[in-house]
């Protein structure tokens, strides 16, 4: 139990101190002449995988087929989704090998208002279990998080559609205790938005249906997070998620689909600094400050990374954005709308965060209920915090199972 403390303790300390401080420092390490630099962000449960079925493909969810979970990787895809209306539940236990009672649970749900027009919620809930904690007398404490959405989509044309989120997000780790230099820490909140597009058309492949899509998703652009009245705060995990997905029906009982999306997190990578002997203050020296405005940093996380040293001694910046592009493939198999297999690979470059993992997933479908299961497993080995990570999604659809025709 202590050492389940110190890996939480551990695991907040992460959360407050990302952002301004980290920036301020030199990165001291290398790999293969590229900084270990990831991305700081705060409130990352944001970017964690709610649902099985996305999870099971790899984590590709931008442009795969609509369902009731699509409020997380794009709200637009809610204008094709079959039925009246729809609800999902997902538990993930999360860093299980690790620390044993943190857990995601996430609650997703649409209505069709008409042909044209649906609107959808969902509400995230992060819990760190409970903790022994405080800077007085310790005291049990249950650090958690939670965002609450409301989404609107529309069909625009027969195969186009847009899609909006509006998210309020609070991230209370502390429990109001003074921390060592004296500040009051306070609940972490923002209030962020995502946009979303979709395309969708059926085509013949021969004498064969199939569907072929394209999507795209900002997500989290939003106000910053901050711990106590004085700190500057920490961006949220903006996201910029692009994707395409192919289903072809082999006939009336067998289809397969194939996914894939490109991440870009749209946050201000960290600077290299040093100290400038003259004032004694921290100067650039690679990349470039973080702007206060958060669509300034959207706009620059394209071109602010430190660069990637050359063997001839430059330093390269576009290899450095492109190392900060993770992928995502995943491929879906469904026998008669009743059983569904799936698998997928992702992939993260070692100095941004270093995740690569294999993915593996069922779905078993029955009229208006579906049950869906997925499994993680780390392509750099069984030791990663990652590893034997399951999630469990149960959905509901109620009314007309058959896609509403736009026209």
């Amino acid at each position: 139990m202590k050492s389940a403390n110190l890996a939480k303790l551990h695991f907040i300390a992460i959360f407050l101190l990302s952002g301004p401080i980290l920036q301020a420092q030199v990165n001291p390490f290398a790999l293969g002449g590229a900084a270990l630099n990831s991305i700081q962000t705060a409130v990352p449960f944001l970017s964690i995988v709610p649902d099985a079925r996305a999870a099971g493909m790899g984590d590709a969810g931008v442009a795969s087929g609509a369902d009731v979970n699509s409020q997380h990787w794009n709200a637009a895809k809610y204008a094709f989704i079959d039925g009246k209306s729809g609800l999902s539940f997902t538990y993930t236990p999360w860093l299980s090998n690790l620390i044993p009672d943190i857990g995601l649970y996430y609650l997703s749900g649409y209505y069709r208002i008409n042909p044209k027009n649906t609107v959808s919620a969902s509400f995230r809930y992060f819990s760190l279990g409970s903790l022994s904690f405080g800077f007085g007398v310790p005291s049990n404490y249950q650090p958690r998080e939670f965002a609450i959405d409301a989404g609107y989509s529309r069909l625009l044309t027969d195969h186009f559609s847009g899609g909006i989120v509006f998210r309020y997000i609070q991230s209370d780790l502390l429990d109001g205790s003074s921390t060592p230099n004296g500040q009051a820490p306070k609940p972490g909140t923002s209030v962020a938005a995502d946009l979303g597009l979709y395309y969708q058309k059926e085509i013949d492949v021969g004498e064969k249906n199939a569907t072929w899509a394209l999507g795209m998703n900002i997500s989290n652009i939003g106000t910053r997070v901050s711990y106590s009245e004085d700190a500057e705060g920490t961006p949220i995990p903006t996201n910029l998620r692009l994707g395409a997905g192919f289903k072809y029906e082999i006939n009336s009982d067998h289809a397969i689909s194939m996914n894939g999306d490109l991440n870009k997190l749209l946050v201000p990578t960290s600077a290299v600094y040093d100290v400038d002997t003259a004032t004694g203050d921290l100067r650039v020296v690679r990349g470039k400050a973080p702007p206060r405005s958060v669509v300034a940093g959207m706009f620059q996380s394209f071109s602010d990374a430190p660069g990637v040293q050359k063997s001839y001694g430059e330093y390269s910046v576009f290899q450095e954005e492109m190392h900060e592009i993770s992928y995502s493939l995943g491929l879906e198999y469904n026998f008669r709308d009743f059983i569904g297999l799936r698998s997928g690979y992702f992939h993260e470059h070692s100095t941004k965060g270093n995740r690569k993992y294999f993915t593996f997933g069922l779905g078993v479908m029955i009229p208006h209920f579906f049950l869906e299961l997925s499994y993680l497993s780390p392509a750099n080995g069984q030791n990663s915090p990652l590893a034997n990570t399951f999630r469990l999604t149960i959905s509901a659809v109620f009314g007309s199972t058959t896609p509403i025709n736009p026209e």
